[in-house]
């Protein structure tokens, strides 16, 4: 019962069974909760630009040593992208059919709560382009312009990858860097039920318990779009390489058991080398494909950041053209690789796009605050199965793959 309280999805649960509560029987209290999400919203917002910068800037030195790794790297690489590419228009179309945060909340509910308005975008091709660039990049950090820190990003980690080994120094320095951030994440996370408790409560007590309804509409979205791109898009996948997706399921069972109870692919990545070693995967491929796909290859986060962003805009009655989408997509295909395995950082790289985007008043995370921790098993286990499907695909490709050692496995005698 300890070990089931210290769980933070258990933590969060109660809070938000809480934050209903009182949302329904004190409304007018419930509302004066609403600091506890803002100041919880305004943590994530402090570690966004430096999680976004760090990760894409050591993101592509590692793209770089993948392609030094030649085929093998290359053919992993033109995988990642393709995956990702595949996720991000799944979700899209999805999200855009099934529309979950379509009547949420209504116009005048909005006006009267006083609710956030985003902050006007760039209208035009050249305005757009313009705007990336930083006239200075102390200012693009300090005003928290996530599309001009991205693309400051992508110079500076380009040049430190073309000065070869002479940007190593700095490389290790990010990277060290990285995991302080991250581990700042962890840190906020902790305090995400008193978040979820407070956002929660300011929803239920200011635009009804109507309001819920639309929040489980989105969690039951991305789960059935998560398991159409497992049990579809990775199945013909594994199909055309001569795999069987179910029994592959079935080979790492207990450690998808484990993903499940951390959300957090990363616990199980150990275990993942072991099993497909054991299923018939070179040691090579094996080392070379996971690790990276543990940066690259994020479907499951990707579903979830596009359906979160574009049902946000459903929330506040934005209308997105198929063209601001498509943009969304393209900075998605970038951020996302900024969310690898730290529980939580979904929930930060998806502060950063909606910066970046600016469709949507950011604010608008806290009405995705009190259910964000229940998809996050889903992106994990979805993350987890497709970096293993991405090793298979590679290994077979290369001819590096033992088929004889599968099937001692699939009989039970591996």
């Amino acid at each position: 019962m300890r070990s089931l309280a210290r769980n933070l999805t258990f933590q969060v649960l109660v809070a938000v069974a809480i934050g209903i509560a009182l949302g329904i029987m004190q409304p007018e209290f419930a509302k004066s909760l609403k600091p506890l999400g803002d100041t919880f919203i305004n943590l994530v917002k402090m570690v966004v630009a430096p999680i976004v910068f760090l990760t894409i800037v050591t993101g592509i030195a590692s793209t770089h040593d993948l392609k030094r790794l030649g085929r093998v790297g290359a053919k992993a690489f033109v995988y990642f992208t393709a995956t990702t590419i595949m996720a991000l228009i799944i979700g899209m179309i999805a999200v855009n059919t099934l529309k979950p945060g379509a009547g949420f909340i209504r116009p005048d509910d909005l006006a009267a709560a006083g609710a956030p308005v985003a902050a006007p975008a760039p209208t035009g091709v050249l305005d757009f382009l313009t705007a990336i660039v930083p006239p200075s990049v102390v200012g693009a950090f300090a005003n928290g312009e996530l599309l001009q820190i991205v693309f400051f990003a992508i110079l500076f980690g380009t040049a430190m990858s073309m000065i070869g080994e002479r940007g190593q120094i700095v490389y290790d320095v990010l990277e060290r860097l990285t995991e302080v951030f991250f581990q700042l994440v962890s840190i906020i996370m902790k305090v995400a039920p008193i978040g979820a408790l407070g956002a929660m409560a300011y929803t239920v007590g200011t635009f009804g318990l109507r309001t819920l309804l639309p929040l489980g509409k989105l969690m039951l979205a991305v789960y059935l779009t998560m398991a159409v791109f497992i049990f579809v898009v990775l199945n013909l996948i594994m199909r055309r390489y001569g795999f069987s997706l179910w029994r592959y399921l079935v080979h790492i069972r207990q450690e998808l058991l484990l993903v499940l109870g951390t959300s957090s692919s990363e616990s199980a990545f150990p275990r993942l080398l072991e099993k497909l070693e054991r299923y018939g995967a070179q040691r090579s491929i094996v080392g070379l494909v996971v690790p990276a796909g543990y940066s690259f290859n994020l479907d499951g986060t990707s579903i979830y950041m596009v359906m979160a962003a574009i049902f946000l805009a459903q929330v506040y009655n934005v209308d997105m053209t198929i063209a601001e989408q498509l943009v969304l997509l393209g900075i998605l295909m970038i951020t996302s690789k900024g969310a690898a395995g730290v529980t939580g950082s979904g929930f930060v790289v998806l502060a950063g796009t909606l910066a970046a985007t600016k469709t949507v008043p950011l604010e608008g995370l806290a009405i995705l605050l009190g259910v964000d921790r229940f998809m996050s098993e889903a992106r994990a286990i979805t993350n987890f199965i497709g970096n293993g499907v991405a090793t298979l695909v590679v290994a077979r490709s290369e001819g590096q793959f033992d088929d004889a050692m599968m099937q001692a496995v699939e009989e039970g005698r591996g």
